[in-house]
Protein backbone atom coordinates (compact mmCIF):
# COMPACT_ATOMS: atom_id res chain seq x y z
CA UNK A 1 0.00 0.00 0.00
CA UNK A 2 1.57 3.52 -0.71
CA UNK A 3 1.85 6.02 1.81
CA UNK A 4 0.51 9.31 1.36
CA UNK A 5 3.22 12.30 1.50
CA UNK A 6 1.05 13.63 4.00
CA UNK A 7 0.32 12.71 7.50
CA UNK A 8 -2.14 9.87 7.88
CA UNK A 9 -5.72 10.65 9.60
CA UNK A 10 -7.62 8.15 11.56
CA UNK A 11 -10.64 8.25 8.16
CA UNK A 12 -7.50 7.15 6.53
CA UNK A 13 -6.88 4.10 8.62
CA UNK A 14 -10.62 3.85 8.63
CA UNK A 15 -11.21 3.52 5.34
CA UNK A 16 -8.18 0.89 4.58
CA UNK A 17 -9.71 -0.99 7.51
CA UNK A 18 -12.81 -0.72 6.46
CA UNK A 19 -14.40 0.41 9.35
CA UNK A 20 -15.80 3.94 11.00
CA UNK A 21 -13.79 6.16 12.64
CA UNK A 22 -15.43 5.66 15.49
CA UNK A 23 -13.65 1.93 15.61
CA UNK A 24 -10.72 2.91 14.96
CA UNK A 25 -10.75 5.38 18.03
CA UNK A 26 -12.28 2.40 20.25
CA UNK A 27 -8.98 0.38 18.71
CA UNK A 28 -6.24 2.43 18.95
CA UNK A 29 -7.32 4.24 22.69
CA UNK A 30 -7.30 0.09 23.47
CA UNK A 31 -11.09 0.51 24.28
CA UNK A 32 -12.68 -1.86 21.89
CA UNK A 33 -13.38 -4.88 23.47
CA UNK A 34 -16.74 -6.17 24.02
CA UNK A 35 -17.42 -3.29 21.38
CA UNK A 36 -15.87 -4.57 18.15
CA UNK A 37 -14.57 -7.91 17.02
CA UNK A 38 -10.86 -9.05 17.57
CA UNK A 39 -10.47 -9.68 14.05
CA UNK A 40 -11.48 -6.03 13.18
CA UNK A 41 -9.08 -4.87 15.91
CA UNK A 42 -6.47 -6.54 14.18
CA UNK A 43 -7.50 -5.25 10.41
CA UNK A 44 -7.25 -1.71 12.39
CA UNK A 45 -4.26 -2.19 13.69
CA UNK A 46 -2.54 -3.38 10.54
CA UNK A 47 -4.03 -0.84 8.60
CA UNK A 48 -2.84 1.83 11.09
CA UNK A 49 0.62 0.01 11.11
CA UNK A 50 0.97 0.16 7.33
CA UNK A 51 -0.32 3.94 7.24
CA UNK A 52 2.15 4.71 9.43
CA UNK A 53 -0.68 6.36 11.52
CA UNK A 54 0.29 7.96 14.82
CA UNK A 55 -2.44 9.61 17.25
CA UNK A 56 -2.38 13.25 17.62
CA UNK A 57 -1.61 13.00 21.43
CA UNK A 58 -1.73 16.33 21.45
CA UNK A 59 -5.44 16.77 20.81
CA UNK A 60 -6.17 13.80 22.65
CA UNK A 61 -4.87 15.35 25.73
CA UNK A 62 -6.59 18.69 25.13
CA UNK A 63 -9.98 16.52 24.93
CA UNK A 64 -8.51 14.85 28.29
CA UNK A 65 -8.25 18.07 30.41
CA UNK A 66 -3.95 17.22 30.07
CA UNK A 67 -1.25 18.44 28.01
CA UNK A 68 1.49 16.80 30.24
CA UNK A 69 3.14 20.19 30.44
CA UNK A 70 4.44 21.82 33.33
CA UNK A 71 5.73 25.50 33.80
CA UNK A 72 8.45 26.19 36.00
CA UNK A 73 8.05 29.66 37.37
CA UNK A 74 12.22 31.18 38.02
CA UNK A 75 13.70 34.50 38.61
CA UNK A 76 14.97 36.16 35.56
CA UNK A 77 18.05 33.76 34.15
CA UNK A 78 20.85 36.07 35.82
CA UNK A 79 22.58 32.82 36.81
CA UNK A 80 23.64 28.99 35.53
CA UNK A 81 21.50 28.13 38.77
CA UNK A 82 18.51 28.12 37.60
CA UNK A 83 19.31 27.30 34.25
CA UNK A 84 20.43 23.40 36.48
CA UNK A 85 17.44 23.64 37.62
CA UNK A 86 15.17 23.09 34.57
CA UNK A 87 18.12 20.72 33.29
CA UNK A 88 17.37 18.73 36.36
CA UNK A 89 13.28 19.11 36.05
CA UNK A 90 13.33 18.71 32.44
CA UNK A 91 14.91 15.48 32.88
CA UNK A 92 12.77 13.59 34.94
CA UNK A 93 9.60 15.08 33.38
CA UNK A 94 11.15 13.63 29.68
CA UNK A 95 11.24 10.05 31.54
CA UNK A 96 7.59 10.51 32.40
CA UNK A 97 6.25 11.95 29.50
CA UNK A 98 5.73 15.28 29.97
CA UNK A 99 7.60 18.53 28.74
CA UNK A 100 8.66 21.05 31.23
CA UNK A 101 8.36 25.29 29.62
CA UNK A 102 10.85 27.37 31.52
CA UNK A 103 9.11 30.60 32.51
CA UNK A 104 11.42 33.56 34.28
CA UNK A 105 9.72 36.14 35.90
CA UNK A 106 10.52 39.38 33.61
CA UNK A 107 11.68 41.70 36.60
CA UNK A 108 13.33 38.84 38.06
CA UNK A 109 11.47 39.22 41.22
CA UNK A 110 7.72 40.25 41.23
CA UNK A 111 4.45 39.84 39.15
CA UNK A 112 4.65 38.68 35.67
CA UNK A 113 2.13 38.80 32.54
CA UNK A 114 0.38 35.07 31.91
CA UNK A 115 2.68 33.31 29.55
CA UNK A 116 -0.70 31.39 27.99
CA UNK A 117 -4.37 32.65 26.89
CA UNK A 118 -5.71 30.74 29.98
CA UNK A 119 -2.39 28.82 32.24
CA UNK A 120 -5.10 26.72 33.31
CA UNK A 121 -6.35 25.22 30.41
CA UNK A 122 -2.87 24.72 28.94
CA UNK A 123 -0.66 23.32 31.80
CA UNK A 124 -0.73 20.18 34.22
CA UNK A 125 0.63 21.94 37.14
CA UNK A 126 3.76 24.24 37.97
CA UNK A 127 7.39 24.21 39.69
CA UNK A 128 7.90 27.76 41.08
CA UNK A 129 10.75 29.21 42.70
CA UNK A 130 9.75 31.19 45.87
CA UNK A 131 11.96 34.45 44.56
CA UNK A 132 9.30 34.23 41.51
CA UNK A 133 6.39 33.38 43.77
CA UNK A 134 4.61 37.16 42.99
CA UNK A 135 4.72 36.06 39.66
CA UNK A 136 2.17 32.66 40.09
CA UNK A 137 -0.73 35.08 41.08
CA UNK A 138 -0.80 36.67 37.68
CA UNK A 139 -0.52 33.45 35.58
CA UNK A 140 -3.20 32.32 38.33
CA UNK A 141 -0.58 29.41 38.69
CA UNK A 142 -1.55 29.14 42.57
CA UNK A 143 -4.59 27.54 41.63
CA UNK A 144 -3.13 24.22 39.68
CA UNK A 145 -0.68 21.73 41.31
CA UNK A 146 1.77 23.32 42.63
CA UNK A 147 5.37 22.57 43.62
CA UNK A 148 7.29 25.59 45.58
CA UNK A 149 10.99 25.73 45.78
CA UNK A 150 13.18 27.48 48.32
CA UNK A 151 10.09 27.66 50.04
CA UNK A 152 8.80 28.05 54.17
CA UNK A 153 7.19 24.83 54.66
CA UNK A 154 4.68 25.90 57.03
CA UNK A 155 3.60 28.82 54.69
CA UNK A 156 4.08 27.34 51.12
CA UNK A 157 1.21 28.24 48.61
CA UNK A 158 2.14 24.91 47.33
CA UNK A 159 0.90 21.14 47.58
CA UNK A 160 4.66 20.58 48.44
CA UNK A 161 7.81 21.84 48.99
CA UNK A 162 10.90 20.97 47.84
CA UNK A 163 14.18 22.71 49.87
CA UNK A 164 17.96 22.67 49.61
CA UNK A 165 19.52 22.23 53.45
CA UNK A 166 19.97 25.69 53.28
CA UNK A 167 20.23 26.48 56.78
CA UNK A 168 23.04 23.24 57.33
CA UNK A 169 25.11 25.23 54.66
CA UNK A 170 25.19 28.21 56.73
CA UNK A 171 26.19 26.56 59.81
CA UNK A 172 28.75 24.98 57.58
CA UNK A 173 30.21 28.45 56.25
CA UNK A 174 29.79 30.18 59.95
CA UNK A 175 31.60 27.05 61.65
CA UNK A 176 34.35 26.88 59.53
CA UNK A 177 35.33 31.37 59.58
CA UNK A 178 34.69 30.28 63.31
CA UNK A 179 37.43 27.54 63.58
CA UNK A 180 40.12 30.19 61.57
CA UNK A 181 39.49 32.24 64.34
CA UNK A 182 36.90 35.01 62.74
CA UNK A 183 34.73 36.76 65.33
CA UNK A 184 33.64 39.85 63.13
CA UNK A 185 32.07 39.23 60.05
CA UNK A 186 29.82 41.36 57.59
CA UNK A 187 27.41 39.72 55.83
CA UNK A 188 26.72 40.82 52.11
CA UNK A 189 22.71 39.81 52.22
CA UNK A 190 20.45 39.97 49.02
CA UNK A 191 17.94 42.56 49.26
CA UNK A 192 15.36 40.08 48.10
CA UNK A 193 12.25 39.55 50.04
CA UNK A 194 12.56 35.59 49.74
CA UNK A 195 12.70 32.64 52.77
CA UNK A 196 15.84 31.21 51.41
CA UNK A 197 17.85 34.64 51.94
CA UNK A 198 15.71 35.13 55.23
CA UNK A 199 16.82 31.73 56.51
CA UNK A 200 20.40 32.39 55.90
CA UNK A 201 20.65 35.35 57.96
CA UNK A 202 18.58 33.59 60.83
CA UNK A 203 21.15 30.90 61.08
CA UNK A 204 24.15 32.69 60.74
CA UNK A 205 22.91 35.27 63.47
CA UNK A 206 22.32 32.12 65.88
CA UNK A 207 25.69 30.84 64.80
CA UNK A 208 27.63 33.67 65.56
CA UNK A 209 25.42 35.02 68.81
CA UNK A 210 26.14 31.27 70.44
CA UNK A 211 30.52 32.41 70.59
CA UNK A 212 31.37 34.97 72.93
CA UNK A 213 32.83 37.86 71.50
CA UNK A 214 31.31 38.10 68.19
CA UNK A 215 29.85 40.58 66.07
CA UNK A 216 27.95 40.34 62.48
CA UNK A 217 27.27 43.27 60.78
CA UNK A 218 24.33 43.34 57.94
CA UNK A 219 25.05 45.04 54.16
CA UNK A 220 22.02 44.63 51.73
CA UNK A 221 22.43 44.57 48.17
CA UNK A 222 20.55 43.64 45.02
CA UNK A 223 22.32 40.41 43.33
CA UNK A 224 24.49 42.30 41.10
CA UNK A 225 28.15 42.59 41.38
CA UNK A 226 27.92 46.45 40.74
CA UNK A 227 24.92 46.10 43.74
CA UNK A 228 27.52 44.33 46.41
CA UNK A 229 30.65 46.24 45.13
CA UNK A 230 28.72 49.63 46.73
CA UNK A 231 27.46 47.65 49.15
CA UNK A 232 30.33 46.24 50.20
CA UNK A 233 32.89 49.33 50.09
CA UNK A 234 29.89 51.33 51.34
CA UNK A 235 30.15 49.01 55.10
CA UNK A 236 33.93 48.76 54.87
CA UNK A 237 34.27 52.44 55.61
CA UNK A 238 32.39 53.25 58.05
CA UNK A 239 33.68 54.30 61.03
CA UNK A 240 34.64 50.57 63.80
CA UNK A 241 36.58 47.83 63.49
CA UNK A 242 36.78 46.08 60.07
CA UNK A 243 35.10 42.48 59.82
CA UNK A 244 37.91 40.12 58.67
CA UNK A 245 35.20 37.88 56.82
CA UNK A 246 32.74 38.78 54.42
CA UNK A 247 29.59 36.22 54.47
CA UNK A 248 27.75 36.43 51.21
CA UNK A 249 24.44 35.11 49.91
CA UNK A 250 25.36 34.40 46.57
CA UNK A 251 28.43 33.96 44.57
CA UNK A 252 27.94 36.81 42.26
CA UNK A 253 27.56 38.96 45.50
CA UNK A 254 30.96 37.36 46.49
CA UNK A 255 32.24 38.55 43.07
CA UNK A 256 31.29 42.44 43.78
CA UNK A 257 32.58 41.93 46.96
CA UNK A 258 36.41 40.96 45.44
CA UNK A 259 36.56 44.27 43.59
CA UNK A 260 35.32 46.80 46.69
CA UNK A 261 38.15 44.88 48.23
CA UNK A 262 40.57 45.58 45.80
CA UNK A 263 39.70 49.34 45.26
CA UNK A 264 40.61 49.60 49.32
CA UNK A 265 43.77 47.74 48.72
CA UNK A 266 42.56 45.19 50.40
CA UNK A 267 44.29 41.44 50.28
CA UNK A 268 42.04 38.22 49.79
CA UNK A 269 42.08 36.03 52.37
CA UNK A 270 45.20 37.94 53.94
CA UNK A 271 43.29 40.75 55.03
CA UNK A 272 39.50 39.73 54.83
CA UNK A 273 38.51 36.32 53.96
CA UNK A 274 34.98 35.56 51.31
CA UNK A 275 32.65 33.08 51.16
CA UNK A 276 29.66 32.54 48.97
CA UNK A 277 26.62 29.81 47.97
CA UNK A 278 25.80 28.47 45.08
CA UNK A 279 29.54 26.88 43.64
CA UNK A 280 28.69 28.67 39.81
CA UNK A 281 31.17 28.23 37.46
CA UNK A 282 32.56 31.86 38.69
CA UNK A 283 33.50 30.36 41.98
CA UNK A 284 36.60 28.80 40.38
CA UNK A 285 36.71 31.83 37.83
CA UNK A 286 37.91 34.72 40.58
CA UNK A 287 41.39 34.90 41.95
CA UNK A 288 41.63 33.43 44.50
CA UNK A 289 38.88 30.90 43.67
CA UNK A 290 35.95 31.25 45.97
CA UNK A 291 35.49 29.40 49.79
CA UNK A 292 31.28 28.36 48.63
CA UNK A 293 28.28 26.25 50.03
CA UNK A 294 27.81 23.72 46.37
CA UNK A 295 24.20 23.53 45.92
CA UNK A 296 22.87 21.11 43.47
CA UNK A 297 20.60 23.16 40.89
CA UNK A 298 20.15 19.67 38.77
CA UNK A 299 19.09 17.57 41.68
CA UNK A 300 17.20 20.41 42.63
CA UNK A 301 15.24 20.39 39.88
CA UNK A 302 14.65 16.83 39.80
CA UNK A 303 13.48 16.63 43.08
CA UNK A 304 11.00 19.29 42.47
CA UNK A 305 9.69 17.56 39.14
CA UNK A 306 9.66 13.95 41.26
CA UNK A 307 7.27 16.03 44.18
CA UNK A 308 4.75 17.33 41.56
CA UNK A 309 4.20 14.06 39.74
CA UNK A 310 3.71 12.40 43.09
CA UNK A 311 1.27 15.46 43.39
CA UNK A 312 -0.74 15.06 40.09
CA UNK A 313 -0.95 10.81 41.19
CA UNK A 314 -2.46 11.82 44.81
CA UNK A 315 0.78 10.39 46.16
CA UNK A 316 2.74 12.04 49.29
CA UNK A 317 5.76 13.65 47.94
CA UNK A 318 9.30 12.21 49.71
CA UNK A 319 10.44 14.42 52.45
CA UNK A 320 13.63 15.52 53.67
CA UNK A 321 16.14 18.25 52.25
CA UNK A 322 18.59 18.13 49.67
CA UNK A 323 22.09 18.32 51.41
CA UNK A 324 24.76 21.20 50.13
CA UNK A 325 28.13 20.90 50.72
CA UNK A 326 31.41 23.35 51.86
CA UNK A 327 33.91 23.57 49.12
CA UNK A 328 36.49 25.17 51.02
CA UNK A 329 39.03 27.18 48.56
CA UNK A 330 41.25 29.94 48.59
CA UNK A 331 39.12 32.87 49.13
CA UNK A 332 39.58 31.72 52.95
CA UNK A 333 42.27 31.77 55.72
CA UNK A 334 42.71 32.42 59.85
CA UNK A 335 42.90 36.59 59.99
CA UNK A 336 45.78 37.89 60.75
CA UNK A 337 46.30 39.23 64.66
CA UNK A 338 45.81 42.98 65.15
Amino acid sequence: MARSSTRPTSRDVAQAAGVSQAAVSLVLGDKWRGRVSETTAERVRDAARELGYRPNLAARNLRLGHTRTVLLVVPALTTEFFAGVYTGAARVAADHGFGVVLYPSPEGIGPARDPFASAQAALDGVIASSMAADALTAIRGDQLPLVMLDSDPEGSLGAATVNLDITDGIRQVTQHLLDLGHRRILHLAADVPSWTFEVRARELATRMAAVRGTQVRTARAPISIEGALAATEAALTTPGPRPTAVVCDDDKLAAGAYKALRRLGLRIPDNVSVTGVDDLGLATAIDPELTTVRLDAERFGEHGMHALLAVLEGREPEGGDIPVELVVRGSTAPPRTA
